[in-house]
């Protein structure tokens, strides 16, 4: 519910048995959530906690790239204060419980201790893909640079958060001293697929809520919420005085605080009710059923949700599969890894879509938490060669970022014509190139099996996790949408909740 705590490397053992010599790891696709963070609204200020939490010390250090008079380009390195009202309107600076001003975190920043646990993890993806496996270089330079890809959502604390991650998995004593600066895409809001998007997205917007109501129908007057009241209800504000789903703060609200309390220090606590194990254990319960039963019950909520998260890791998969990763607008050339900073609500969606994570007993993911996606090919099959590496993470030597804004590259690619066709509408030959590849998730180093994957013919003989890529493509491919921002738009105005249940593939 809060930080992560790793589990330990895997030993011989349990790598001989996860990567067996059967099998060639082709390629991996982690999704990170972001590390520990202060919450995102000052709520419970009436319990004595601090509205300005001290634990940003890159507000010591910001360098922002800025335009010299000589027109070359320089770096500005500054230090942020934060202002607030004080006495009568006037402004005073914000300042932590001992006065601090210099380390004043904004609401839902990654904090030194989520700038921490995403380093480590970082580490601990080092230690497995390069140390234990040799899948990755052991360093980075120009010839290498092609072999990560990172991504983020715009929410600066993802962003920051692979930062981190990478620096961990490339600490810059492994990266040439030469090397091009890393490029780490990322999309605008109103384009944003990698979180489940509200904002954008009208139509899940709309079945959000009516799943959010349903949950607030179901538990506002159950005993478990009688007892947080009990617990925690005279520190709510008089205009909401009742713990509910849909009080103010909302009940999700109140789980967020008591996250990001848990996880910093003694200064920024809450009274000890609010970390009663039932209290945790109620609201945890309730709040995972309200943001993701969605997912469960409705193939609409999971196409709007995540379904396009999901489309592009699969797409992914099929481009390298067929020699033309690269080829894609996004594809980020045939990298061996990528990185993509996303969040809890990722995580959890892309899970409870595919019939890995059961919201109504499955813990909310802590921060730092991941999901990888392995991609494996049997050692007998011809290695599918590659036919480009746009888009890699660095541009080349030869090339700067301000001279690929001239590039005479005469169009843009075009994406693979087989990589979002659902599998059922790909010739025989198209099909038959995913024969012999493999594909097993990892959620927080905890290997899965997709319920889809356990019929025969669906995963490796002898082990149900490692699912074939045919049929995770088929699970995925039931609820990737064709055109999302079309389908964000349609049914506008329809009842959210359906009488008949549209379970995940496989369940």
């Amino acid at each position: 519910m809060t930080t992560l705590q790793p589990r330990s490397p895997y030993s011989d053992a349990e790598l001989a048995a996860l990567y067996p010599p059967t099998l060639e790891l082709q390629r991996v696709q982690i999704l990170l959530r972001h590390g520990e963070r202060t919450p995102v609204n000052a709520r419970f200020k009436n319990t004595g906690l601090p509205v300005h939490w001290p634990y940003c010390e890159a507000a010591r250090n910001f360098r922002y790239v800025i335009l010299s008079a000589d027109r070359s380009w320089d770096t500005l390195h500054w230090k942020r204060r934060l202002e607030t009202f004080g006495p009568n309107d006037a402004p005073a600076l914000a300042a932590g419980p001992n006065g601090e001003v210099d380390s004043v975190c904004q609401p839902g920043e990654l904090t030194d201790r989520g700038r921490e646990t995403t380093l480590a993890l970082g580490q601990r993806t080092r230690n497995l893909y390069v140390d234990q496996l040799g899948f990755l270089p052991a360093s980075l330079d120009a010839a290498s640079s092609h072999t990560i890809y990172l991504r983020s959502t715009p929410i600066q604390r993802a962003l920051e958060s692979t930062q981190q991650a990478f620096t961990g998995l490339y600490p810059p004593a492994s990266r040439a001293p030469d090397l091009q600066p890393p490029s780490i895409v990322t999309r605008s809001f109103q384009d944003e697929t990698l979180y489940p998007n509200e904002g954008a997205c009208k139509r899940f917007a709309q079945l959000s809520a009516a799943f959010a109501e349903r949950t607030a129908e179901l538990w506002n007057d159950s005993p478990e919420l009688a007892y947080v009241n009990k617990k925690i209800g005279k520190w709510m504000p008089k205009e909401s005085p009742i713990v509910k789903v849909d009080s103010h703060p909302r009940l999700s609200g109140i789980m967020d605080t008591i996250n990001a309390t848990l996880a910093h220090g003694p200064a920024t606590k809450l009274p000890s009710e609010f970390y009663n194990k039932q209290v945790v254990a109620n609201i945890d319960r309730i709040c995972t059923e309200e943001w993701f039963v969605g997912y469960q019950e409705s193939n609409e909520y999971r196409k709007l949700g995540i379904g396009g998260a999901v489309g592009d890791i699969t797409q992914r998969m099929v481009e390298h599969v067929s020699g033309k990763a690269g080829s894609g607008s996004d594809a980020g050339g045939d990298f061996k890894l990528s990185l993509s900073g996303c969040h809890d609500t990722t995580l959890a969606a892309t899970l409870t879509a595919l019939g890995a994570f059961n919201a109504l007993s499955d813990k909310w993911p802590n921060y730092t938490s991941s999901i990888a996606f392995e991609l494996f090919r049997r050692k007998d099959r011809p290695a599918t060669p590659v036919t480009s590496s746009t888009g890699a993470i660095w541009p080349s030597k030869e090339q700067t970022w301000w001279s690929s804004l001239f590039s005479s590259s005469s169009s843009p690619p075009t994406t693979s014509p087989s990589a979002r066709t659902p599998i059922h509408d790909m010739s025989t030959s198209e099909r038959g190139r995913l024969d012999d590849y493999f594909v097993r998730l990892r959620y927080n180093d905890r290997p899965l099996t997709l319920p889809f994957c356990q019929q025969a013919g669906r995963h490796l003989e002898g082990d149900e996790g490692l699912c074939t890529l045919a049929a995770f493509k088929e699970a995925a491919d039931s609820f990737t949408p064709k055109n999302w921002k079309a389908e964000c738009s349609m049914n506008l105005g329809e009842p959210g909740l359906r009488p008949v249940v549209e379970r995940p593939p496989g369940l």
